[in-house]
């Protein structure tokens, strides 16, 4: 099989079609809108997000406020993201195979120097913003508020800079997010732990 096979999770069918027509129009119609004041800052920020960088750099600035909360939500949110880059990595997108859209449509102003060479299906970087993001969010709410735009400006660059379709980007948050829940499953946060009994005693089974 071709490693530029353009394979979905639907079976090839009008259905299947349809939404893969529809996602299409989305990325055109996105790469059609003036975004004046997006040129100068989205396409740096998708390059910040390479390999997890901003979210290592952004973790590292929340540690170094030296408060609890701060360094669980900024570990939270490492772990939440090592989770979802692991499952994308290793099973998103050698499951489901998708060329990247074509860049025609796409100003020249927005296109990245370096192309990704990895399948379009999900989006790695969609899915690590949503998980480093959730995974935040689900230790402390106030730090999750203020980290959520700039997770969702790194999602939105995908489809701005023409490196992935609508859907891939949709489908990598909601990895993402469930990467981070995951997490939580594993290993509560201290709000979960003092409102269920049974995670208490679990911890402190856990310590002995």
């Amino acid at each position: 099989m071709s490693p530029d096979a353009d394979l979905t999770v639907l079976r090839p069918g009008p259905l299947r079609d349809r939404l893969l027509a529809l996602d299409s129009r989305l990325f055109e119609f996105a790469a059609a809108r003036s975004w004046p004041a997006a040129e100068p800052v989205l396409p740096r920020l998708t390059r910040s997000a390479n390999h997890g960088v901003l979210w290592f750099a952004t973790a590292a600035a929340m540690a170094a406020i030296r408060t609890p909360r701060s360094r669980r939500a900024a570990a939270r949110g490492l772990a939440s993201l090592s989770l979802a880059s692991l499952t994308i990595n290793t099973l998103g997108k050698r499951s489901v195979r998708r060329t990247r859209p074509v860049l025609d449509p796409v100003p020249r102003v927005r296109r990245l120097k370096r192309q990704p060479i990895t399948t379009s299906f999900p989006s790695g970087h969609a899915a690590s913003a949503a998980a480093f993001a959730t995974g935040v969010a689900l230790e402390s709410p106030a730090w999750g508020a203020a980290v959520a735009p700039l997770a969702w400006s790194v999602a939105l660059s995908r489809v701005y800079t023409g490196v992935h379709f609508p859907s891939d980007v949709l489908t990598g948050a909601a990895l993402g997010a469930g990467a981070a829940f995951a997490v939580r499953r594993l290993v509560p946060t201290r709000a979960r732990r003092a409102a269920d009994p049974a995670a208490r005693e679990d911890s402190r089974a856990g310590g002995r």
